[in-house]
This record gives C-alpha cells, structure tokens and sequence, in this order.
C-alpha cells in the first residue's frame, strides 16, 4: 500500500506523489466504477457498489480487484452504470442480480455480456465502451472529464489524474498577474449565466482597495431541471477547490466560501471530506507548500431561495441577512461580502481553471466560438430519448444537441421548441435550431445561456402553459424587495392563469408585453429584469397559441382544461366497457359491441378515459 503524507511540503512534491501513485505495483489489475452520482444512486447504485466491493474482498487469487465509487457519468437515463477496466467495458441499466454474473465473466473471465450493454436504437448496434455510444461521441469533456473516473471521496485519484499540479505550478513559477493574463488569454467567461469576463472580474478585484478579499463558489442551483453544478461538486469536488486555490492566489484572498444548496446532501457530504483532505495534505490554510500563500474555505448552505443565485441575495444570506439583492451601481468586486472586495464565480467556472493553467489559455480559446470560448455543460432534458449531463464545445448547434446527442425524439413525436437558461429563459422554435450555442446568439434569440438547462419540447406541449409554469415559478421565488417585481410577475401570472383557464380576453398579449417592458427597465436584480424572457419568446414564436386561446377557446396542443374535449373514436372503439367503468362521473355510456358515448355535458375532463383506453381509442379534439 502507498503511504500517503500528512502533509505536502513543496509544490514538486504533488508531482512525485502523482508518480508514486500511478506505479504499476500499486495499480490493481482489475478496476470496477460504479457511479454513486445522484440519479444511479437513485436507482440503488450504492447497493451494487456494496456488492462489488465484497466480492473483491472475498475474491481470493492473486489478482488485485478495486471496486470504486465515482461521479457522474452523464447518461443518467441509462444508470445505474458500471465500467470496467481495462478495456472501458461499459455497463448500463446494472441490477442487483447482474453483479456475480459480471464479477465472474467480465472482471475474472474478460468475457462481454451483451445484453448489458447500450444498444443503439437507430442501427441496433451494441457499443462496448463509452465512446462507441452516440450520446458521448459529440461531446467535448473538459469540466467532467474526471467524472466517472475518479472516487470523489479519494483525494488520491485525483491526484493521480493530474490534480493540484496547476496549483503546484502557479505556485512555483507564476505571479497573480501572470495567473489573470492566463485566464484573460483563454477567454473564460462566467458560466453562472451573465457571461461576464473572468479574468476582468478577478483583476478588478484585486485592483480593490480593502482588506481581507474574498473569493465565493456560487453553488446555489435552482434552475428547474438544472443539475449540472450539482454532479460536478458531487462527482470531482477537488476540481472546483483547486480553482478557487488559483483564484484566490491571483485576487489576494485568504478566505473563500462554497455557497451550496441544503437540498444537495451528496455535494455537501463530497465537498466536507474533500476541504478535510485538502488540508491534512497542506493544500488548504496556512502556507500552502511552504509559500507565503494561505487560503481556507468554508461551506455554508443556502435554504432553496432561488434569489439566492443572484451574487448580492447570496452574501446577504452568508452574512446571516435576508438573502434579498440590492442595487447593481456598487460592484461586488469593491464591496461586496460584509463590504470587502469579493470575487464570485459559479461551479463550473472555478472547474475551467485548473485545466486551463495546465494547458495553457491558447488552448482553452482554441475551443468554441469568437467570442465564446471552450465548453459549456447542459443538462439535456424533456421530450429527447437521451436525457442526462452533457458538454459541448461553444457553438455546437442546438440541433446536433437535441439530435446527435439526445437522439431526437421521443415516440416519433414533432420538436417544438428547446427552453434554454432556466425560468429566465427563452423557448427557441424549431426554425432556429441550426442557431449555434454561444452567449451572442442565444440572446439574439430572445434567450440565454444561463447555467446550463436545457428542456427539449414536442409538439403535444403548450407553450401558454410553459411560459405559466416558469412564469409561477419566478413569482414563488421572488424576494419581495421591488415593486415592479414582486407585483409585475404576480400580474403577469394573473393573465397567464385567466388564458389557460379559458377565461382570456383581446388585449392580454399586449398587457404582458406591456409588462415586460416594465420589468426589463425598472426591476432592481436580474430574476425580475429576466422574468419575462419565456412569455415574451413564447408570445415571439408561438403568438397563434395565444391567439387560440383566448379568442378560438381552444388549445393546439389540448393540454389546457376547458380548451379542448374527449371524444371516442367509433371506429377504434372495441366496447370494452374500459373507460365507462373508469369514469369518476358515469359520463360515458355504451353496451357491448357497441362503441361508447362520452357525455360532453357530465364530462369534467379529468382524462381517465384517455389513459386507461388500451386501444387509444379516445380522443383530444
């Protein structure tokens, strides 16, 4: 067994201790990786990764066998995933009773068992490894290159996979300005949602008069379908730690902060053990490698305020305050936490970092767009056959994504619309969906790139209900502190109601854009400045919807109550007597082999008729 140091004196010692680890003596010969992350934990992968574990224990030849618990891989729809090495044997959909079988044939005898692994449903093809499935070969991995390799909980796997030598090699052989020159050549731009420079940011903030300085980890996702932050802090914890290493390094902060949600346990629980570990091996507090650099960090959790994410609302929750913003005019980067100069930056930034010191900005900017560089990652999400994590270089088009990754659509069903950038978002038709994925055009379109969710729509989806649903979801969520917000969405969502309800009245489009303008130009942080993004781009591409609604009384889509009726298909109708026995208000009337009546004026269209119809014999019209 290697020994592993209390303490890493220099910044050449992380190197050799790389090195001692990678040593063939101390390498198993068999390796097996279960992935804990959240959605294969969901579906019992910890039980598997138990049963892999005690069979490597009781595995009695000379063969060293590690079972190993790692992150995310991102095709959480196919979990729970195991891969085996060597050979990158890639198992999905693993059970309980699938683990002897695979312990005995694949890790002792070498043997594939097919029926295990993915097959694709366009050529009925069985991929063996990861990057034989389409859903990874498009994808360009960067932030999650170490998901799925490395136990989250071991800071020795990351090590051994190159982690802390960009700390080691800032600390050795650059200034904090040569650190920031990196950064700026690299083109790193905040990932959180605003896109703003990183490298502008931190130089800024070491510009600032005032001491101590700062640095905070935005942790506080809350974007509906959104999980990206989540599986990295889960799945590589010590990646987002170095890069706030290295940013506090280049700002001049001592004291660092992990702003993380309560309702992310595993994050929490990963992030504890690996700030402990960091600092029993001298990468965390005072002297870091025997430099005059001294950094700590601190985790506190957010309550599920999702204005908290904005940067003012997050350090008035962290200084035991209302998490409520305040006013843009003064930076964050001159005063910010309890009036101190304090630099922000989300997960996946402070992620970016590390590969980028060692790989050199040039690199990075190699990757994406002019103007947006590298990678951005994306939970893939709704109506697409592969749903789950993805990245992708900057500019990749919406329609590879949704196509080449997700494998199109579900059930043979029409795309709709894709909703990008979480509630502040936009709904982006399928007229645009050669649009390239970049901040700049994204925008243009009447969305963003926000943090990172991506919700894939057919055409059985009613984009009234979809601009509600986040419309409500904004007007939850609101602090309260501004007029124009607190009372504009809650107006918005009035009308929004009195559509779906087939209650609209001529005039309620023009009342919403009404109200958007106003909350554009007057609201006093960015949910309320944003919060009109899905109404206004659903009224944009989608305003013959609206015009249904409220002046035809009916929904395209027959997704809204009231706004379309069940009908039975005589000529589909099998007099099964299924749907009259289902019926909550004895609406339907039939004998045998005679096809059944939906009574239109009992029918309260509670659609039990519709699910239970084996035959799909009953209609929305």
């Amino acid at each position: 067994m290697i020994s592993i140091p209390v303490k890493l004196k220099k910044p050449a010692d992380i190197e050799a201790f790389a090195h001692s680890l990678k040593n063939p003596e101390h390498t198993p010969a068999r390796i097996v990786r279960v992935c804990i992350g959240t959605g294969c934990a969901a579906k019992g992968s910890r039980k598997l990764y138990e049963l892999f574990l005690e069979a490597a224990k009781e595995h009695g030849e000379n063969i060293r066998i590690e079972a190993k618990c790692v992150g995310c891989h991102g095709f959480c729809e196919r979990g729970p995933i195991v891969v085996i090495e060597p050979g990158e044997i890639f198992y999905q959909q693993v059970e309980e009773p699938d683990v002897a079988e695979i312990f005995r044939e694949t890790v002792l005898g070498g043997k594939i068992l097919d029926r295990l692994l993915y097959e694709d449903a366009g050529t009925e093809k069985k991929a063996r490894t990861e990057m034989e499935i389409p859903f990874y070969k498009v994808q360009h991995r960067i932030v999650l290159a170490g998901n799925g390799r490395i136990d989250p909980t071991k800071i020795t796997d990351y090590i051994a996979e190159g982690g802390y030598s960009a700390i080691a090699k800032v600390l050795s052989s650059m200034t904090p300005e040569e650190v920031i020159k990196e950064i700026e050549v690299a083109g790193l731009r905040g990932r959180g949602g605003g896109g703003f420079p990183t490298a502008r940011k931190w130089r800024s903030c070491r510009e600032a008069d005032g001491l101590p300085k700062y640095v905070i980890c935005n942790g506080d996702e809350g974007d509906p379908g959104a999980f990206m932050d989540r599986s990295i802090m889960e799945g590589n914890p010590h990646s987002v730690i170095e890069g706030m290493l290295i940013g506090a390094y280049a700002i001049g902060s001592e004291h660092g902060y992990m702003y993380v949600r309560n309702e992310y346990p595993l994050a929490i629980e990963h992030l504890k053990t690996a700030i402990s570990q960091a600092r029993e091996m001298g990468l965390l507090g005072q002297n870091i490698l025997n430099s005059s650099f001294s950094f700590d960090i601190r985790i506190n959790r957010g309550g599920g305020a999702f204005v908290c994410g904005e940067s003012t609302a997050l350090m008035a929750s962290l200084e035991g305050c209302t998490g409520e913003p305040r006013a843009k005019y003064v930076h964050t980067v001159e005063s910010g936490l309890r009036g101190k100069p304090t630099n922000l930056n989300n997960v996946e930034t402070w992620a970016n970092v590390p590969q980028i010191i060692n790989r050199g900005g040039k690199w990075f900017a190699g990757i994406g767009t002019e103007k947006s560089k590298g990678t951005k990652v994306f939970s893939l999400v709704g109506k697409v056959l592969n749903t789950g994590l993805v990245e992708v270089p900057m500019g990749l088009t919406l329609r590879r994504i949704i196509d080449e990754i997700g494998g199109g659509m579900r059930d043979g069903k029409r795309f709709k619309a894709v909703q990008t950038g979480g509630p502040s978002g936009g709904c982006i038709p399928s007229e645009n969906l050669d649009t390239r994925v970049d901040f700049e055009e994204l925008t243009q379109l009447g969305s963003m790139m926000g943090s990172g969710g991506m919700i894939v729509m057919d055409e059985d989806t009613c984009m009234v209900r979809v601009a509600r649903y986040f419309t409500e979801f904004l007007q939850k969520e609101s602090c309260g502190k501004c007029t124009p917000c607190r009372e504009g969405i809650s107006q918005m969502l009035y009308i929004l109601d009195r559509i779906t309800d087939a209650e609209g009245q001529v005039g309620d489009i023009e009342r919403l854009e009404e109200l958007a303008e106003l909350l554009e130009g007057t609201a006093l942080c960015a949910l309320g400045k944003t919060a009109a993004n899905p109404v206004i781009s659903t009224i944009r591409y989608f305003r013959d919807e609206y015009d249904a609604h409220i002046r035809d009384r009916r929904c395209p889509a027959k997704e809204c109550r009231g706004l379309f009726r069940y009908e039975i298909d005589e000529e589909a109708c099998k007099a099964c007597g299924i749907c009259l026995k289902n019926c909550p208000v004895n609406a339907i009337t039939g004998e045998k082999k005679v096809p059944h009546v939906i009574d239109q004026d009992k029918c309260t269209l509670c659609g039990m008729c519709w699910e239970k119809c084996p035959f799909t014999a009953v209609l929305k019209i």
